[in-house]
């Protein structure tokens, strides 16, 4: 069964209902998106686009992003989400790996055109107008079937070798995902509203599905992202909204609660979930959230590789303050959600007694095809049908998952993964720079910051203002270091491997003397 057939069931049971809102405004039916869908699908095949060919997807969240997408379902395509904060060389190299033909972008994320891609379609232009002309009858336009283990979603993640990563997400994958949301994270009904406010192309846009399959209301700010002020005063009017959020993002809505003085009964007419995920939530902060906003918050911990499903911490668990254990559940992530089996392995994947420390594993039908065009580390990802999430963590009696730490050298800065060799590389890349260590210093409002640790050529003198403008042109900026520390020398074991826990000691205990 194809995603599609979510969208069709909806315009031949409800055609009227409002689907999809650009701000306050409704911006089409279920029967008008889906006759946006099905012309744009129809466009696909007269383009010769085949099954399985994809398209990429390079815009901040706009309306228009849910109608590419199940168009591209419709024709039986694949979609290749991108952040829309990667800088321009990055997304050449999604295209050329995922050998994407089409790409749909907004002029403020792709001003110019991004070499590789056949055709490039601003969903703003006068053209995209003829592209999204709707077809008069959407159900005679045939839905191409797909089988459930075939690839619907194409989601780049970095990786440590410095190269992104093309995680294949099936039918199978994403129709687990949404029916999952229903039993492990919270229900839905067409009453309901989803508010796209994080990146469409991560979380908050897979989110869609299930709002979908429950024929709910999807809703996308004036602004395309994340103003606090708009999306109370927006949920007030059309909500209350459930949405997916990263911790940063809690927090500024946090903020915001308390400084305009909103009340939890207030945020209630506002926010109805609230799902956090994608990086850690320290306990303070979700005590304060839910002081400040009520019981309105759900967490899920997954990845990619099983997207947006492992692990749910939920809306009952975070309120249950009078369990003995409290504290600690609230630190963890959760217990495993319906579809997956969670173990605690060491390296050799032999399991480990409860509350003992390894390595995160996770089966299920939720957890992806594999890598796209990399077996090498699809081996080594998927072994026996286990996914070896890299992330280290202990299970209690209870089945409550608490992570450790990430494995890997992972900084989460801001709910977005940053692979520290990638900033490596480039900064390597820099005159007069001999050696280069990222980590990720710990900071309050954005989780982890990216701090490097540059050792230069004998001789070399470089401000760490031109770092910065190196940087800057080499990569996202949201990637770049906030802090660069020049030092004589990186500290190394006997085989050469760079000690990165004692550069993180190091900062640490700066920041402890800072305090003093």
């Amino acid at each position: 069964m194809s995603l599609a057939h979510l969208l069709v069931r909806h315009a031949r049971q409800t055609p009227e209902r409002a689907a999809i809102y650009n701000g306050a405004v409704p911006h089409a039916s279920y029967l008008q998106w889906a006759a946006r869908s099905a012309g744009l699908a129809r466009r696909f095949r007269e383009a010769a686009l085949a099954p399985g060919d994809r398209v990429l997807l390079f815009m901040r969240n706009h309306p228009r992003y849910l109608e590419v997408m199940w168009a591209a379902w419709w024709a039986g395509l694949v979609i290749v989400p991108v952040n829309a904060k990667l800088h321009t060389r990055e997304v050449e190299w999604i295209i050329d790996n995922a050998q994407a033909r089409y790409g749909f972008v907004t002029a403020d994320v792709a001003p110019t055109h991004l070499a590789g891609l056949e055709r490039q379609i601003d969903v703003e232009s006068a053209e995209a107008d003829a592209w999204f002309a709707p077809v008069a009858e959407p159900m005679a336009v045939t839905v191409t079937e797909r089988e459930p283990d075939d690839v619907a979603w194409l989601f780049y993640t970095s990786g440590t070798t410095g190269r992104p990563k093309g995680v294949m997400l099936t039918d199978r994958n994403l129709m687990t995902m949404g029916l999952t949301y229903f039993v492990d994270v919270d229900a839905v009904s067409h009453e309901d509203a989803i508010v796209y406010a994080a990146p469409m192309s991560h979380g908050a846009g897979i989110y869609a599905i299930p709002h979908l399959m429950a024929g709910a209301r999807h809703v996308v700010p004036a602004s395309g992202g994340v103003d606090p002020a708009e999306l109370f005063e927006l949920g007030r009017q059309i909500g209350p909204f459930s949405t997916f959020a990263a911790p940063t993002i809690v927090k500024r809505l946090v903020d915001h609660a308390e400084q305009a003085g909103i009340s939890p009964e207030d945020a209630a007419c506002s926010f109805k979930t609230i799902v956090y995920g994608g990086a850690p939530m320290y306990v303070a902060d979700i005590q304060r959230a839910l002081h400040v906003m009520g019981p309105r918050f759900v967490q899920i911990y997954g990845q990619g590789e099983t997207p947006m499903v492992g692990t749910a911490l939920s809306r009952q668990h975070l309120t249950d303050t009078v369990h003995p254990r409290y504290l600690e559940r609230i630190a963890s992530v959760g217990v495993a959600q319906t579809p997956v089996q969670i173990r605690i392995s060491d390296a050799e994947g032999r399991d480990l007694p409860l509350g003992e420390v390894g390595e995160v594993l996770v089966k299920g039908d939720s957890v992806m095809a594999g890598y796209w065009r990399n077996e090498q580390a699809t081996a080594a990802a998927l072994r026996d049908g286990w996914l070896y999430t890299g992330d280290v963590g202990c299970l209690d009696a209870d089945g409550f998952l608490t992570l450790k730490d990430r494995s890997k050298d992972l900084i989460i800065s801001g709910g977005s993964n940053i692979y520290p060799r990638e900033v490596e590389e480039v900064l390597l890349a820099a005159p007069g720079v001999a050696e280069a260590a990222v980590v990720g210093a710990p900071d309050p409002e954005w989780g982890e910051v990216v701090v490097a640790f540059v050792v230069l050529h004998p001789g070399a003198r470089i401000m760490t203002e031109a770092l910065d403008e190196h940087c800057l042109a080499q990569m996202a900026r949201f990637k770049r270091p906030k802090r660069y520390v020049l030092i004589d020398r990186l500290p190394k074991n006997n085989y050469g491997k760079v000690l990165k826990t004692e550069l993180r000691a190091r900062l640490i205990d700066q920041a402890l003397e800072s305090q003093a």
